[in-house]
Order: structure tokens, then sequence, then C-alpha cells
């Protein structure tokens, strides 16, 4: 499978889009650094605001509009070793010196009272795991963990765990004795799967910049005052890369030269082979619509979704849910039986919706409303079809078999808020009022703009662009005299007039042009 990734950098934010084999499956905006917000994977100093011992948990600010929310079960089992950290710095320390020294225990326990743990005003590290969704804030951890390629860092943990999609026992044993014998104390990790087959030389390099990455946020912690945000995440384009870049990655294209070295030194980095695959556009068209891409947004995201010969999704939100029905519009296929054609659709149906969670990053509860069939052995196919279409999607997920009244219900990891692409546009004609001006009175409207630019701006010489049926009610000879409306301007303000008829303009809308073609302001 071929993939995609275009990259629009834009002045307030970044769009980043990616194609599997040309189709759209995943897009991303992201606020430029002047916009603040609290991101994804960001680590703070925070403060706590609230201890709530009915719920066991606290809010905590961390400069958002709303208070962010931590429970006690995210504290972590280290998290009195990250506490004595926040307390005892200061600027008479040798922070590397002393975070190396310090003693990992004693665990927190299980069953716990956060009001034991915690109280107002304290100060804590936290980590952003799910972003503010609605009224409520940003969801947190205690449990530090900063991601690369190959290796995810933890602080405060003296634990090596690996990734179960690594079958080989030996290979297993050789990363964990390799990570182990390279990462320094009181650091713990988690060795991905893409770190399989890696030499012990591109581990330990990733493994020092996390590492920096991790000392650098701690200076900060000396004198801060909180709200402190110690370090975020690359950016989101590096991020994408990090998680998905694999041989199948076959394109990269930017239209920002600062953007396009960070992401090619990135991954020279990592798979310096890679390194061409990263290209800076130069081409006239904006980058969006030079790779189909904006259409394909405006196609996508209505509340409507065209599927195949008729057939179409209605996709509806509500706070606690997302419902998806599948409509077989006038989908038709002769000499077919009526249970294929209707199984038919719903696999083309699960395909988009599939799809659709991906780009539009839905997450919790997702009931899907197929077609209903009678075949129990294509009702059992179509939920394997699905399992196998969310294969790829890397937010966790689950998925149960139809009921009988033909409902699918999925569950996906919700971290933020679904993406919402406002593709509907406002009438020129009535700007979202539903009225219009009389189009009786649509040539009064005209000549004053006329009589503006003729005697106040002292013009003679005007070409007028309108649509074609407003042209033609202006040119049409009427009257005693068989005279024209736009003969009558003519000499009425002694100029030189032409029309001319663009059919891309709405019905009463008239642009006054100088006699080169180009619009009078």
């Amino acid at each position: 499978m071929q993939k995609d990734l275009i990259i629009d950098v834009a002045p307030a934010q970044v769009t980043i889009a990616l194609l599997e084999d040309n189709r759209l499956v995943e897009l991303n905006n992201e606020q430029n650094s002047t916009a603040q917000g609290c991101g994804l994977g960001d680590v703070y100093l925070g403060r706590v605001r609230k201890v709530m011992p009915a719920l066991n948990a606290a809010f905590v600010d961390i400069g958002d509009n709303k208070d962010a929310f931590i429970h006690y079960l995210d504290l972590g089992l280290n998290f009195k070793a990250s506490d004595y950290f926040v307390r005892q710095i200061n600027t008479n320390r040798d922070i590397k010196a002393f975070y190396s020294n310090l003693r990992i225990g004693p665990y927190l326990e299980k069953e716990g009272k956060i009001e034991e743990v915690l109280s107002q005003g304290q100060q804590i590290i936290v980590q952003i795991v799910k972003e503010p969704i609605s009224t409520k804030g940003a969801r947190l951890t205690a449990e530090i963990s900063i991601a690369g390629r190959n290796i995810v860092l933890i602080p405060f943990s003296e634990k090596v765990n690996i990734s179960q999609k690594i079958s080989s026992k030996e290979e297993k044993r050789r990363l964990e004795n390799l990570v182990r014998s390279i990462l320094p104390k009181n650091f713990g990790a988690i060795i991905r799967t893409a770190a399989e087959g890696k030499k012990a030389a591109v581990l330990d390099s990733e493994l020092r910049s996390l590492i920096e990455r991790w000392e650098n946020g701690c200076k900060k912690l000396v004198g801060a005052k909180p709200p402190q945000l110690l370090f975020t995440e690359k950016s989101k384009a590096t991020t994408i890369l990090r998680d998905l870049l694999n041989d199948s990655f076959t394109n990269i294209e930017v239209n920002d030269e600062a953007t396009y070295n960070e992401i090619r030194d990135y991954i020279k980095s990592i798979v310096p082979e890679k390194e061409k695959i990263v290209r800076l556009y130069k081409g006239n068209k904006p980058i969006l619509d030079a790779f189909d891409i904006r259409r394909q947004i405006k196609g996508a995201f209505g509340k409507v979704v065209p599927i195949r010969h008729g057939a179409y999704l209605v996709i509806e939100h509500t706070e606690a849910l997302n419902v998806v029905d599948v409509n077989s519009g006038t989908r038709i296929k002769k000499g077919v039986d009526q249970e294929d054609n209707i199984f038919e659709i719903n696999v083309n149906a699960a395909d988009e919706v599939a799809r659709q969670m991906r780009l539009r990053d839905l997450g919790g509860i997702v009931i899907i409303d197929f077609i209903d069939m009678d075949n129990n052995e294509n009702r059992t196919k179509l939920f394997k079809h699905m399992q196998e279409k969310m294969r790829s999607d890397r937010a966790k997920h689950n998925i149960l078999p139809l009921s009988k009244f033909g409902l699918m219900q999925i569950t996906r990891q919700r971290v933020r808020p679904a993406t919402e692409i406002k593709v509907n546009e406002t009438c020129p004609m009535c700007h979202g009022t539903g009225e219009i001006a009389p189009s009786l009175l649509a040539d009064e409207a005209v000549e004053r703009q006329l009589a503006y630019y003729a005697k106040e701006k002292k013009l003679s010489s005007f070409v007028l662009k309108t649509n074609p049926l407003l042209e033609a009610y202006l040119t049409k000879k009427s009257g005693l005299f068989g005279k024209s409306i736009l003969q009558r301007w003519k000499k009425k303000y002694s100029s030189s007039i032409k029309v001319e008829a663009d059919s891309d303009l709405t019905l009463l809308q008239a642009v006054w042009c100088n006699k080169s073609g180009e619009p009078l302001e």
C-alpha cells in the first residue's frame, strides 16, 4: 500500500493529510506555536487546585481554561519518588546527580486514597494523556513517558518492557539485555516493535536524545512557578512519522522550507535510506488542491457521506456516542439476489466507516446501523471484514458482532476531540438569512455602485461582470424608444461600459472592473 504524507504549512495552522493509495484516511490540524493550548503528550509542572475524595481524584491547574483531571490510579506506583524530586530540587543541587541518586520507592498503594497523597496547592509533574473534550478538561497521568521511534523512556522507573508484537524470543532477550546495559539508573523503558533488528548504536543514540529531553525539562523546574510547560512533543508531522514511517511510506510533500528541513533531518536520523522521499513542494496550485485533498475533505466531512452506486452513510454526533446509519439509496444491481445486494452495500459501508473513524478521529462508542441481513454467514463475514479494515487503526478499539437488530458496536480510544470541518458554505445571495433583496431593484443596486465610481472616483471606462440572467436583463431593449438599461447608464454617466456574463457569479451579483478586467475597490 502506498502511503503519502502531505503537509500544508499556513500562518495560522499546519494541516497534515495522510493518503493511502491516494485516498485521504487521516487529517490533523496543528495550531502554530503562536496559538496557546495544551497538547497530547505535553509535560507540565502543575498545581493541585482541588482534591476530590469522593472521586478519589484531583483537579490540577496546568494553564488551560479548564482544570485538568487526574485519578489516584493515574499517579503510578512510583509517584512518591517523583513527588520527592519536585519538593527537593533547587538551585544548589546538581540536577543530574540528584536524580540518579534518587531512591525509587516505596510504591504507592493500589487501593490508597488521594487525599493521603495530594493536597491543595501541591506541585506535581503531569503529562496529558487525553486532550480537553467538550466541557471536560484534559486527563492527566503522573507516569511520564517520552516516546521515540524505537524506545519509550520512563523516568522514575526501573522496569524494561518489550512489545508483544516482537515474536522472536531470542530477539526479545537481545533487546532487553542491550537496553538494560545502556539505560541509566532510575530510568525504565518500553522497547517498541520498530526496535526489532536495530543495532546497539541506533538504540543508544535515540536513548541519549530522550534522556537529554528529560534533563532539559528538569532544568525548568528550578524556581518554576506552576503552571509551567516542561517539554512538549515534537511537531505533529514528526510525531506521525515516528509512529507510521515504514517501507510502504513513499512520499512526503511539504510546502514550507523550514518544515521540510526539520522533517528531512528527522528522517535522516532514524531511517537514512528514506531521506529522499521528502520533497519540497513548489507547484503553482495550493498543495491541498494539487493532491486532491480539499475535494476529498468536502466530500468526507459532511453529515451525509456517499459510498458507491448511490448508497450513502448518515453520521450523527452526540456527547455520549456517534451513530452511523447505512442507506442503500438508489443502489440497484440487476441480476443479483437481494441478500447479496445488501451484503455488498454493507461491506462497502464498513470500508467507509473504518476510514471515517480514522479521518474524523471518532472516539468513545460508535453505533453502526447496517442494513438487515437474513443470512448468518453474511453477518459473520461482515464482522470479520470490519475487524480486518480496523487492523490498521492505531487507536485502541474493540468491535462487537452484529446484534439481532443489525447494529454493530465499536468502542474506540478517545484522546482528543473528534475532527469536525464545516463543509457547507454560507449562501452568497442571502448570507445565511434565507432572504435576498427584491430582484426588481437589482438594477438600482448596481447603478448605485456605478454612480460611486463615476462621480466619486471620476472613472469613465468600466467592465461589468454579472450572472448571465442579470446581463440579459440589463442589455434587453424596452420602452418607447427601445433602449436598454445599459444604454441609459452610458448616456447618464458619460461612460464606456462593457458587460461580460460570468456563470460563476450568483443571480444578482455584479462586479465592477476597470477596462483591464481588474475588480475595483
